[in-house]
């Protein structure tokens, strides 16, 4: 059987206090840019590297993941969608579902609640808090993205910055 993984990895800690027009626009405080390349540093490491990554297009998510990408020099593709931005779990399932199978780790950078509702629905429960820059890797057993379903996955680990050196 196949593993198709997803990687959740929510936005770093957001500057409240920086000049920013609307909710979109709001940057990566200086804690959550490190917190960003301290998890890029932890997934080249400890894998999997993800093939693709789906980011929400607001610019912390965005900051975030290009951050981790560098740090951990990664090779993955990049997408944007403002599908993760301001999403629920039908949304973060319609990107899921719609990965192309020719990839077997996928990443998906966002925001909460419903990062940490999406890896609950995954694992079929439980209760999951995915603070800012947390990275969470789930498996599921199957052989096309399509047939990813909520309740069928396995957390391999969820780690948060903090955890981490460096």
């Amino acid at each position: 059987m196949v593993v198709k993984t997803v990687l959740l990895l929510r936005h770093g800690k957001s500057d409240w206090d920086a000049d920013y027009g609307r909710d979109h626009e709001r940057p990566l405080a200086k804690r959550g840019i490190k917190a960003a390349k301290r998890m890029g540093r932890f997934l080249a490491k400890a894998g999997p590297l993800p093939d693709v990554c789906v980011t929400s297009t607001a610019v912390r998510a965005r900051t975030t993941l290009q951050l981790a990408y560098e740090a951990g020099d990664w090779t993955a593709q990049i997408h944007e969608t403002d599908r993760l931005y301001a999403c629920g779990l039908d949304d973060v399932g319609a990107v899921i579902v719609n990965t192309d199978d020719a990839a077997d780790v996928l990443l998906l950078a966002g925001h909460e609640p419903t990062w940490s509702a999406a890896v609950e629905e995954m694992i079929g429960g439980g209760t999951v808090e995915m603070p800012t820059a947390a990275l969470a890797c789930i498996d599921f057993e199957v052989e096309r993205w399509e047939d990813v379903a909520w309740g069928g996955g396995t957390l391999r680990w969820l780690v948060i910055p903090k955890a981490l050196k460096g």
